[in-house]
């Protein structure tokens, strides 16, 4: 076997947990496809006589680079107008077959839009260092060649990251069943206009957030409450749904909605389903964030 070879069997193998890495950092699928062309053109210059962990010093060169870009991007999330949110993640059909995503509950949460949104609270190296430690359990060591830091200061980090990501996750398992019952309900309240059916359906503390961008319409702020979210969902499908199509999938781990006008889509909607209960509505309908929107990424840990 080639040098060349072994580089490029290498790395199609950890492509999934590579992809997984850059995503989570930067919240864009994009970017992410974009790091790993990079990172691989890096991965192909080393010695690989030189390399005592593949995987860490794989994931070293990708976080790298996972962290320039999200630096890089700073400036344009600061300018972004209305709420930001991560470019929606398609998961493989693949429910219960071997290595489905959705069977790791680690891995599907760890994507899920609730947390991908608390991940942007984070700082760049606290968002790695978060990422690379609770998600893919690398040592202190391992994250701090990754990142540049000491492992001292990477533990300190580690710390207050997870405390910080604590403080703003809620966890009560659904059931697969009872989330697509609540699933199937959110849908139908909404499109027959059944006000309270769909109140009762949302937590009372809901939260929707729609990015548009400034591109489309949106909301410009986050919507709080039961009512309101409800309020505003049905009047949305009463003026748009007739000439929309409508297709169900699992973004981001959980389900989702996609709104399509005339062949092309329009929007995402990913929920958030707690303790029984839609908790969150997460709209994504900037359409520089849907350009990739109907490809499917494996994803790994």
């Amino acid at each position: 076997m080639t040098g060349e070879t072994t580089h490029a069997d290498t790395f199609t193998h950890l492509r999934p947990l590579l992809f997984t890495i850059a995503y989570e950092i930067t919240g864009s699928t994009t970017d992410a496809d974009d790091i790993l062309q990079e990172s691989y053109l890096r991965w192909a210059a080393v010695d690989l006589d030189t390399v005592r962990d593949v995987r860490s010093y794989v994931a070293s060169i990708v976080t790298r680079q996972s962290l320039n870009t999200l630096r890089a991007s700073a400036r344009r999330r600061e300018e972004y107008v209305g709420p930001w949110l991560p470019e929606p993640l398609r998961m493989p059909e693949i429910s219960g077959a071997a290595g489905d995503p959705e069977a790791d509950v680690v891995l599907s949460e760890s994507v899920s839009m609730a947390m991908m949104v608390v991940l942007e609270s984070l700082g760049p190296d606290e968002r790695a260092v978060f990422v690379l430690r609770e998600v893919f359990g690398f040592s202190h060591s391992e994250i701090a060649e990754a990142v540049g830091k000491s492992v001292d200061a990477v533990r300190q980090s580690a710390g207050r990251a997870r405390s910080h990501v604590q403080a703003r996750r809620r966890r009560f398992e659904s059931t697969p069943a009872a989330v697509e019952e609540i699933t199937t309900a959110f849908l139908s309240t909404t499109l027959s206009g059944d006000l309270q059916g769909l109140m009762n359906i949302l937590a009372p503390d809901a939260i929707l957030i729609s990015d548009g961008g400034g591109k489309v319409n949106a909301a410009r702020r986050p919507i709080h409450g039961a009512d309101k979210i409800a309020r505003f969902l049905i009047g949305i499908a009463r003026r748009e749904m007739p000439e929309l199509g409508l297709e169900s999938a699992i973004y981001n781990g959980g389900p989702a909605l996609v709104i399509s006008s005339r062949g092309v889509v329009d929007s995402v909607f990913v929920l958030e389903i707690v303790g029984g209960a839609v908790t969150g509505v997460y709209a994504v309908r900037n359409p520089d964030k849907l350009a990739a929107v109907l490809t499917p990424f494996d994803i790994a840990r």
